[in-house]
């Protein structure tokens, strides 16, 4: 026990679509706050659907799930804006908006946040620097190679500093060298106090950062690693 906050709870969470197998059977784990967490799964193992469930995208069938203490569960539609101004998101499909510039676009988040003009610009500026996107900041998403797509929705989801980070396979897209200015990034903002949870197939990546790991399997949690390798429940 860590002692700290829950950020995330799941209880007994399953999700289903339809008729078919459920994409989340019957899920239990906590994040604490602070913890940088990695979910890892083949593909269709549920990942996606986790996330989505905690940045309310999609609402448990059964159980309940508690993001920052509060029952989303159970919360109201017109709650959920309010819920989500706290989470920062990688898409695994950007999510970008096509018609807007690659500065409008990491700019959104502060905008919400009602943040002056100076400070806007400022903090896009910073974190455009630190991902190599200077010179792309007046271009449109369609004009980018996909794995510039895939930093600016890494800069969008990190330019307000949220306390709560998802990102989902978010260097999927990525060569070696971008992969790791992607990672330190993630990391760089768990260590000012951001929880991380990031939803990845690459083994490899997770056997380099030596973190805590939740093992989904055909939609159940199937254990999990701790940092010092140890094979234990999630």
């Amino acid at each position: 026990m860590s002692g700290k906050p829950h950020v995330i709870q799941f209880f007994e969470v399953t999700k289903r679509f339809g008729s078919e197998a459920p994409a989340l059977a019957n899920v239990t784990f906590t994040v604490d706050e602070g913890e940088f967490v990695f979910v890892s799964g083949a593909s269709g193992a549920g990942k996606s659907t986790l996330l989505r469930l905690v940045f309310c995208a999609e609402a448990a069938t059964s159980g309940q799930l508690l993001v920052f203490g509060r029952n989303v569960s159970r919360i109201r539609p017109a709650q959920i804006p309010h819920v989500r101004r706290s989470i920062g998101v990688v898409f695994q499909d950007f999510k970008l908006l096509p018609d807007r510039t690659v500065a409008e676009n990491v700019a959104l988040p502060l905008e919400v946040r009602g943040l002056r003009a100076a400070e806007v610009r400022r903090r896009v500026q910073a974190i455009a620097t630190s991902l190599r996107l200077d010179s792309k900041l007046r271009k449109f998403p369609p004009s980018l190679s996909g794995g510039e797509q895939q930093r600016v929705a890494v800069a969008r989801a990190l330019v307000a500093e949220p306390p709560l980070l998802l990102a989902d396979e978010p260097t999927g897209n990525l060569d070696p060298d971008r992969t790791a200015e992607v990672m330190e990034l993630l990391e760089a903002a768990n260590a000012r106090g951001t929880t991380v949870v990031v939803a990845t197939h690459d083994r490899a990546l997770i056997a380099r950062k030596q973190r805590r790991v939740i093992v989904l399997e055909e939609g159940k949690v199937k254990g999990g690693a701790t940092p010092d390798g140890k094979v234990a429940l999630a």
